[in-house]
């Protein structure tokens, strides 16, 4: 078989030690040589700080294993995009802390240091994880990814993540893709086997493949028997007898994992990207290979700034993620019978981002805990201001100079690659000294201090519903006829206090001691109303399991409405 002209000549000058570079300036295509030791210099795979608005966050980014400013190309706007599912199955508690995470430094870069983050993410709804499950369960893929899907956002939702400006599907993408990989092939960094495959050349760009990863003797894409390289990947697959296909220059078929969220992403956002996402378990080779192929495509050095990871989730004494591979799962919709969203923010909360993190009931009932200390605080700080905790004189100055130091402690640290264990260290010792000084006391001589419990409430409220998604006192529990309970609440509460109050009266005459002749300072209720007491007193135990919690405060009472069955920290 004779070559083309075009062909032999390239392959001439790559004998030669020569490589060629297409390039597209100004929609005129260039053609240069480079040395081919010069390709796989270590200098192209160095990070490129980027040109623009510095936040003032510093964040670890995976491309340089490191801290590094945060540096967005506009004021103030951040291009985000992110990994969604493959929706095959439901999602679990792995996927969830994930997204969950990178929920919550959004809501930080938005809410704490005014970044507006454009957020975009991919649902893959073709793969061939789905085409095999809908084999099983004999039903259309298309079926099966819907209803996934579906199931995902649901499950999203009842985590409180915000969702994404936009979600977008593999399947509706179809001819962006087919043209993206059309320029990658044009620019000479994807081959057409002969049996309707297109891969990736990692050939082609020398050493700036394994920006993410160290390489080694890592191993490519199993399976295929028709590449070049191992380390080559799909960008099309060419389809199999009864699989869902599309058309093509190439024939009839589907595209490879990776390239759906480089065309997409592209799409978008363009030839530069603030911050990609995910589980740490994409890094490679599904980041890697998002970075190969975008750069191969805008002929750019470097495609996106930051790539952000989050750790694995395991569970408690094991070493392996939490997987379906694996079986060790629990899915998002089981794991809310037994806790709240707020719990698992929380408990998301308490280490970095970026680290693993064990699940056990241990560590729940931690998060548990703390969020019901939150809680506490408020609801008493809340109390005290309302005048219905009557506390000795507290120290305002001290309160104040804490409130203080607490912001700005807090704002360190999140600027600190979001240190959130930092975060909830600093919160929680602003709510033990508030503790402190709001201890209950019958006899009350001096000035009260309501104003600085007021701020230092406002400050967890915003705090709290700023970034976190989580009311203190926990009324996002409450739905949708919260206002008509909470008024019920309030007027059986009202009714209880006063039948209390009139039971507490003591005896008119204070009875002597007959020794003495002076009255004994320990009165008693009368007795014909001791029954009301018993009954007061059952009927807040009896609210308590339905989460109704009922505080005696001397004669008052104050209440909350707290998670069912829970119990609250005095």
């Amino acid at each position: 078989m004779r070559l083309p002209l075009a062909l032999v000549a390239n392959v001439r000058l790559l004998n030669s030690g020569l490589r060629i570079r297409h390039s597209i300036h100004n929609g005129v295509i260039k053609t240069s040589l480079l040395s081919s030791h010069n390709i796989c210099s270590r200098a192209e795979r160095k990070w490129i700080k980027p040109a623009g608005f510095d936040t003032g966050v510093k964040t670890y980014n995976s491309l340089t294993k490191q801290k590094e400013p945060l540096v967005l190309a506009q004021e103030r706007i951040a291009t985000w995009y992110s990994c969604g599912p493959t929706v095959y199955d439901h999602a679990h508690l792995g996927h969830a802390c994930s997204y969950v995470r990178f929920d919550i430094l959004q809501r930080i870069l938005s809410r704490i240091f005014e970044i507006n983050v454009i957020h975009v993410m991919v649902i893959t709804d073709i793969d061939d994880k789905i085409i095999q499950r809908s084999l099983e369960q004999n039903i259309s893929p298309t079926v099966l990814a819907r209803m996934h899907e579906e199931e995902f956002k649901r499950d999203m939702q009842a985590l409180r993540v915000l969702p994404p400006a936009v979600y977008m599907r593999v399947t509706d993408n179809i001819p962006q893709i087919v043209a993206f990989i059309k320029r990658i092939i044009g620019n000479g960094h994807a081959y057409v086997t002969s049996q309707g495959n297109v891969y990736f050349d990692t050939q082609s760009i020398g050493n700036r493949y394994g920006k993410l990863v160290n390489l080694g003797g890592i191993a490519g894409e199993l399976g295929a028997q028709d590449k070049r390289d191992p380390r080559d990947f799909a960008l099309w697959k060419a389809s199999k007898p009864h699989e869902p296909h599309w058309e093509s220059p190439w024939g009839q078929g589907r595209p490879g994992w990776h390239i759906e969220c480089s065309t997409i992403a592209s799409s978008v956002f363009g030839s530069q990207l603030d911050i990609h996402s995910g589980g740490i378990d994409l890094a490679f080779p599904h980041h890697e290979n998002e970075i190969a192929q975008s750069e191969a495509y805008h002929q750019c050095e470097q495609w996106g700034n930051y790539f952000l990871h989050s750790g694995h989730l395991h569970l408690k004494g094991s070493v392996e993620k939490m997987s379906k591979s694996l079986k060790n799962y629990v899915t998002i919709k089981d794991f809310l019978k037994s806790y709240t969203a707020n719990e698992f923010r929380l408990f998301c909360l308490l280490t970095r981002y970026r680290s693993a993190i064990d699940y056990s009931d241990a560590s729940m009932n931690e998060a548990r805990s703390t969020l019901s200390t939150i809680s506490a605080f408020c609801h008493n700080a809340q109390a005290y201001m309302q005048g219905h905790l009557q506390c000795q004189p507290t120290e305002e100055g001290i309160l104040w100079e804490r409130l203080s130091a607490t912001q700005s402690s807090v704002r360190k640290a999140l600027a600190d690659d979001f240190d959130t264990p930092k975060t909830m260290d600093a919160i929680m010792s602003l709510i033990h000294h508030g503790n402190c000084q709001l201890q209950p006391a019958t006899k009350v001589d001096g000035p009260r201090s309501p104003a600085v419990f007021g701020a230092m409430l406002s400050y967890l409220c915003s705090h709290y519903t700023g970034y976190v998604y989580m009311q203190p006192n926990n009324q996002f529990e409450v739905h949708d006829s919260s206002g008509v309970l909470n008024n019920v609440v309030e007027e059986l509460v009202h009714f209880r206090s006063k039948v209390r109050k009139f039971a507490l009266s003591v005896e008119d005459q204070a009875p002597q001691d007959p020794h003495t002749g002076s009255e004994i300072q320990k009165r008693h209720p009368q007795p014909d109303r001791v029954p009301l007491l018993k009954d007061c007193d059952a009927l807040r135990n009896n609210l308590a399991p339905l989460g109704v919690h009922i505080k005696d405060r001397g004669t008052n009472s104050t209440w909350e409405i707290t998670r069912r069955g829970e119990t609250r920290k005095d």
